[in-house]
């Protein structure tokens, strides 16, 4: 299974990468509409895009344990 990254919202699209660095127009009407920037977006075989929530959960823990340890001394 495929996951992109939500990276922004411009307008009617969403803007999301991949594990490639490769970024994606997905218009809005396209997504679920739970989905926020910073999610973790499946592809699906069939083509359905869904938000997952555990991997979304894991990389925004990942991302704030950087910045903490940024202001840490």
């Amino acid at each position: 299974m495929k996951n992109l990254i939500v990276d922004r919202f411009e307008g009617v699209y969403a803007i999301c990468e991949d594990g490639e660095k490769k970024f994606f127009a997905i218009e809005l009407s396209e997504l679920p509409k739970e989905v926020h920037e910073g999610d973790v977006l499946e592809i699906g075989d069939d083509g359905t895009l869904s938000v997952n929530a555990e991997k979304t959960a894991e990389r925004r823990s990942f991302i704030r344990q950087k910045q903490n340890s940024l202001w840490e001394p």
